[in-house]
């Protein structure tokens, strides 16, 4: 009995494979549109803090966007950071383009990101306000794409995908692989049952008047979660969420295995906080885990040829979606991958339930409902007047 509960699992979990990948096949990657005439002025916010060897191509790419009329707050909390230089001398280089450096009070909540952007937000001066994160590189027609985007009606927030391009190791191999293929497939798989109610990180472009109805970056400076928490709220108040289907890069310096542990595991218990139920479940979309556990129950020669093909059909799967994504060929000889990441993927998903701590740029949280941000020695009872604020 178990053996069929088993097999059953298997092919649920290709059959979920299988409407991911179609899901993610009918999104008009990459597609561009004509540009417009004429677009409103736009704010830039970006939060930084120190700075590596991606950090210059990656800001210098907002200093160059093809677009009328911008804005680019940087906001740093040190003003002995070494990315303090870097903006400095992009202001020089591009002296054209309206820009501030500014050092930023961290008064509005533990996630120290957010607290700038709360820092920054009075400051802006346009209507349509972009937040991106220090390691986004965005093509030079990314504005142009993207705020036509926001404009259309009843729309509050405007997503756009990443992709992690320039993976140097395994562990980056790996991580690029799940951002690459799973993440943003699995995005489209969730938009396919119901509109999107969250936003993704890298790169946020919102409209002023939502964001001041939902009471400013301050009240989202107590989560880790804050791009999910932004897209919520927008939702709630009855804001659309659209996808832009332009890409950005994320671009990071060499990460060891450990480091992108702690960071899948930060991801993981974080989702799995925001979203309890649809995370539990998401176990059932491990497209090599069940057809592992049925072979190790059952060793038929046919059941090993099944399992092989659902084997071959996910990775075949896996490489596809990394190729729409980033439109290269570099990640096939890495795409045996695909089963080594649902394997440790399963491993991850169960740590989560082992704990609520995280690490996250340096400093140990705990992470509690709808992804509020605790540091360990906080005390239970305190929790609610955290969420108050």
């Amino acid at each position: 009995m178990l053996i069929q509960v088993i097999k059953a699992l298997a092919g649920l979990s290709a059959s979920l494979n299988l409407w991911q990948w179609t899901a993610a096949a009918r999104f008009h990657l990459h597609k561009r549109r004509p540009l417009a005439s004429a677009l409103p002025a736009v704010t830039i916010l970006k939060p930084l803090k120190g700075h590596d060897t991606e950090t210059r191509v990656c800001l210098e790419s907002w200093f160059t966007q093809d677009y009328q009329e911008f804005e680019i707050l940087f906001g740093v909390s040190d003003p002995d950071d070494p990315v303090c230089e870097t903006v400095r001398e992009l202001q020089a280089k591009h002296p054209k383009i309206a820009s501030k450096l500014v050092i930023c009070d961290l008064n509005a909540g533990p996630n120290r990101k957010v607290a700038k952007l709360a820092f920054l937000e009075p400051m802006a001066r346009y209507q349509i306000i972009v937040v991106s994160d220090a390691d986004v590189k965005a093509p030079v027609d990314f504005l142009q794409q993207t705020v036509p985007v926001l404009l259309e009606e009843e729309t509050g927030l405007v997503n756009c995908f990443y992709l992690l391009s320039n993976p140097v190791n395994l562990a980056m191999r790996w991580e690029a692989l799940a951002v690459n293929s799973d993440f943003w497939s699995g995005v489209l798989q969730a938009r396919s049952l119901k509109p999107i109610d969250f936003a993704l990180g890298a790169v946020m472009t919102v409209r002023r008047s939502y964001l001041d109805r939902i009471g400013g970056f301050r009240r989202l400076a107590g989560f880790l979660a804050d791009d999910y928490q932004l897209g919520s709220q927008i939702a709630r108040i009855g804001g659309r969420i659209e996808i832009s289907p332009i890409l950005v890069e994320c671009r990071d310096a060499p990460l060891g295995f450990r480091q992108v542990w702690h960071h899948q595991l930060r991801w993981t218990r974080t989702i799995r906080v925001c979203q309890p139920v649809p995370f539990f479940f998401s176990i059932l979309n491990n497209a090599t885990l069940w057809p592992a556990l049925w072979l190790a129950m059952d060793r038929r020669s046919a059941v090993l040829l099944a399992v092989g093909f659902l084997i071959m059909m996910r990775m075949f799967m896996a490489g596809h979606l990394q190729g729409r994504l980033t439109k290269k060929g570099d990640h096939w000889p890495y795409i045996w991958l695909a089963p080594v990441k649902d394997l440790l993927q399963f491993i991850l998903w169960a740590a989560s339930f082992g704990g609520s701590k995280v690490l996250w740029r340096g400093q140990m949280f705990r992470v509690s409902k709808g992804g509020l941000l605790l540091h360990p020695t906080t005390p239970a009872a305190s929790m609610q007047e955290v969420e108050a604020g």
